[in-house]
C-alpha cells in the first residue's frame, strides 16, 4: 500500500465516494466534491498498486479545532489495516500541530472501529449540533 498526500483524481474520489452511500444525501457531483476535498487542511489517499482504495482528510483552522471526515476505504479492502492507518496519519498530524479539539463524522455502524482508536461518542448532553439540508 501506498500512502500519499496528494489528491487522487477527481473521478477516482467520486467513484470510491459512491461506494458509501453518503451521496444519496449529500447530492454532490464531481466537481463540487473535488472543490470540497482541495479545500481540506490535509489528506491521505491510498493506492494499492495503483489502485485508489483509500482516503481520508481534515478540515482545520491549524490551533484549535480538527474534523476528520470522509475516511473511506475500498468495500473490498476493507479489513486489512488500511482504515486504521489512515486514521492514525490524519490524528498524527492533529497531534504534531498540537491541535488541542479533534472531532469525527463517521457513519453510526462503524462507532467501534472509531472506539478501538480512542475516540468516543459523545454523549447526550455534550455541546454539538448540526444542520442537515437547509434549502
Amino acid at each position: 500500500m501506498k500512502y500519499s498526500e496528494e489528491l487522487p483524481l477527481s473521478a477516482q474520489f467520486y467513484k470510491l465516494f459512491e461506494t458509501t452511500g453518503w451521496n444519496d444525501n449529500y447530492e454532490l457531483n464531481p466537481e463540487e466534491l473535488y472543490t470540497a476535498l482541495k479545500n481540506s487542511w490535509y489528506t491521505i489517499s491510498v493506492f494499492d498498486n495503483n489502485q485508489f482504495v483509500g482516503f481520508g482528510r481534515i478540515i482545520c483552522d491549524g490551533i484549535a479545532h480538527a474534523l476528520i471526515l470522509d475516511c473511506i476505504v475500498h468495500p473490498d479492502q476493507q479489513g486489512k489495516g488500511i482504515g486504521k492507518e489512515i486514521m492514525n496519519k490524519l490524528v498524527v498530524k492533529c497531534k504534531k500541530h498540537k491541535i488541542r479539539d479533534i472531532q469525527l463524522f463517521s457513519a453510526k455502524d462503524k462507532a467501534g472501529f472509531y472506539e478501538k482508536l480512542g475516540f468516543e461518542k459523545r454523549k447526550n448532553e455534550s455541546p454539538g449540533m448540526g444542520l442537515k439540508k437547509y434549502w
